[in-house]
């Protein structure tokens, strides 16, 4: 019996579809609208096909904003600050003020994250001017605040900075 190309699952070796190339992005995280357009474009042979393709696709439900940002805030949230969450959200094209709705709901942990992401790198207080500044680097490139920074960097693992925060 010898093997067929012909016969079998992959018959024909059409081109994937943009629907196809779609699903294909959205099994491994969410994607929001304009990410996958970025993506696609180039594979729209025919003017339109790619938008036509991409509202079915938002209109079964495959394509949801939300679920983009609820993504991003569950994945991020841990080691990165606000301004970089904000900045990886508004880079996807989402809603503005779904973004705004987000960067309220981390402002609000903001001293706790950055206390964590200290203690998980750092965990001592620095010894001199040289160490606290790498520490304040290190942070606030992680798009934490400045204010929260200072206070992580300052207090180390002292909790008493956050009745001073409220």
């Amino acid at each position: 019996m010898a093997f067929s190309p012909s016969k079998g699952p992959h018959k024909s070796l059409s081109p994937i579809s943009l629907k196809g190339r779609a699903l294909r992005l959205l099994s491994g995280r969410e994607h929001s609208r304009a990410e996958l357009e970025r993506k696609l474009i180039t594979f729209e042979e025919v003017p339109g096909t790619l938008a036509q393709a991409l509202d079915e696709l938002q209109a079964k439900g495959f394509i949801n904003e939300q679920r983009v940002v609820d993504s991003v805030l569950y994945r991020r949230a841990g080691k990165l600050g606000t301004a970089r969450i904000r900045q990886e959200l508004q880079s996807k094209g989402l809603d503005p003020a779904a973004v705004l709705d987000a960067v309220a709901s981390l402002q609000s942990t903001e001293l706790a994250r950055a206390r964590e992401v200290w203690r998980k790198k750092f965990g001592t207080p620095p010894l001199d001017a040289a160490a606290r500044g790498k520490q304040q680097r290190f942070l606030l490139a992680r798009g934490f605040s400045g204010d929260a920074v200072r206070k992580v960097v300052a207090g180390g693992d002292d909790e008493s900075w956050d009745s001073a925060d409220s």
